[in-house]
């Protein structure tokens, strides 16, 4: 058998690939949209059927291409914290999944007890947020008289998007997860590897509504698609799967991805590094070991660009915010600090806003494109030394994926930010290629020491010589985001 797939089940589509074990590289993609809808002021949602359907069309579009007989088995990466309720009798969804994006709980959070705050912190490496799960499933508890109905009848199951997709591909006989999609759940112990008790309890969330956890490489069930039965080896959450395909696998080793946000994974090897500012979390367990990481996110990068793309229509697309960016020597002194939803790692602050400043006569449609990039590869900075001064240990390079990885200006002006070198894969579907390698590594087909060496890169942007006039860039992006904190006494 020649060929793995690995399903991406991310939050706006839902794409298969199959991966030639031989070739080393993808052969054939699927993908299909997947919607959101809005109800409410803050709350984000999606219909969980046609997550399913979805990823079900694009198993069997992989399938038919590769041949069943071709394929030894099914990688799964997925967007994390995402919460799915269904009918362990039907696989039938209860109410629309509620997204990691959705702050419906909010408030919930920010009043929790200092004592529950704090095992959240100890125990899980998170911070109480409505980004997590826990949170949203109490909601669902609370607010949802069918899935209150199913509770009482033993029916019921609660879990991320990965678990949901497993439960419906294998008919219902596997109801589980892995040890990187429970560490989102904010219910989990990355010290024990097993959910907590006590949070358990303060959350009011019954242990048997929840799959069970296994490591990343495990084989998970039986998969029926295409007409075939093949094994589910292999599951990650989507930031820890590309960790794994950009063979960011040593203690140092980090890597960025550029989406809608920006998620900075750290690599600190067997040891749990804590963070007042950053999240502790499970990067992997691979062939029985546990390996963790810190990680920060920027919660606009991507969609900073599109608002200038679409808001205020400076660019007529995003690729083209490199060129214009480049036709300035620097911004300046022009700062942009992307707070539209307030700012996530290491301020965790809901109330900031976005703020435009060091704005002068002189100031051009080009200095405001490159503010808008410069504050991309300044978050991430800010996000780094967090890192490097928590965990002891110093980056040695950082693996960039994700749509604005494309961009040339925006990496060289990382690299000289961060002082290291900035590596871009020839493959940028590093999600993707992670679950593939998942499922490749479980199955047998790969060792995992042969991971790096499917890793090609295709060019490397290292930093300048001259550090001064970034630092001192970085300096004017800080006392912006000070600016950007700040909250006048409302009366």
């Amino acid at each position: 058998m020649d060929c793995v797939i690995a399903l991406d089940a991310g939050t706006t589509s839902v794409r298969a690939f199959v991966y030639d074990l031989k070739a080393g590289t993808f052969v054939h993609r699927a993908q299909q949209e997947v919607g959101q809808s809005f109800p409410k002021p803050g709350w984000v949602e999606q219909d969980a059927n046609e997550i399913w359907y979805k990823a079900a069309y694009c198993l069997n579009d992989c399938i038919d291409f590769a041949g069943a007989a071709n394929i030894a088995g099914i990688g799964i990466a997925n967007q994390r914290e995402t919460v799915v309720a269904w009918d362990r009798q039907t696989g039938a969804p209860v109410c629309p999944a509620i997204v990691w994006q959705c702050r419906r709980t909010s408030k919930f959070c920010s009043e929790l007890p200092e004592e529950t705050v704090r095992l959240i912190r100890e125990r899980t490496g998170l911070l109480p947020d409505a980004y997590f799960s826990a949170s949203k499933m109490k909601w669902i508890l609370d607010n949802v008289p069918a899935a209150q109905r199913l509770l009482r009848e033993g029916r019921l199951c609660l879990g991320t998007v990965d678990s949901y997709l497993l439960f419906r591909l294998t008919e219902g006989k596997s109801f589980c997860t892995d040890h990187t999609n429970a560490s989102r759940t904010m219910l989990f112990d990355i010290h024990t590897l097993d959910y907590d008790g006590e949070l358990l309890e303060r959350f009011g969330i019954p242990r048997g509504v929840l799959p069970d956890i296994y490591p990343c490489d495990a084989r998970f069930g039986e998969a029926v698609a295409g007409g075939a039965r093949l094994p589910v080896a292999g599951i990650a959450g989507d930031q820890q799967a590309a960790l794994i395909g950009q063979a960011a696998l040593s203690c140092g080793d980090g890597k960025i991805t550029y989406g809608t946000g920006l998620f900075l994974l750290f690599h600190t090897g067997e040891k749990c590094v804590s963070s007042d500012g950053l999240l502790s979390t499970v990067a992997y367990t691979l062939n029985g070991r546990t390996s963790y990481a810190l990680e920060g996110s920027v919660f606009h990068a991507g969609s900073a660009v599109q608002w200038l793309r679409d808001g205020l229509e400076m660019i007529p697309t995003s690729a083209e915010s490199e060129r214009i960016a480049s036709s300035v020597p620097d911004s300046g002194g022009v700062a942009f600090v992307p707070a539209f939803t307030g700012l996530g790692a290491p301020h965790w602050n809901s109330d900031a806003r976005a703020m435009l400043c060091g704005i002068t006569r002189g100031t051009t449609k080009a200095h405001i494109v490159r503010a808008v990039l410069e504050s991309i590869a300044c978050g991430a900075r800010e996000l780094l030394d967090c890192m490097e001064r928590d965990s002891g240990v110093r980056l040695r390079e950082i693996k960039c994926d994700g749509g604005a990885s494309a961009n040339g200006f925006l990496m060289q002006l990382q690299a000289n930010i961060l002082g290291v070198a900035v590596n871009r894969p020839s493959e940028r579907e590093s999600t993707a290629l992670g679950a593939a390698f998942l499922a490749a590594v479980s199955l047998g087909e790969m060792g995992e020491e042969e991971i790096a060496r499917r890793r090609t890169s295709e060019r490397i942007f290292t930093p300048a010589r001259d550090r001064a006039p970034f630092e001192a860039l970085y300096r004017n992006y800080l006392g912006a985001v000070k600016r950007a904190l700040y909250r006048p006494n409302s009366e």
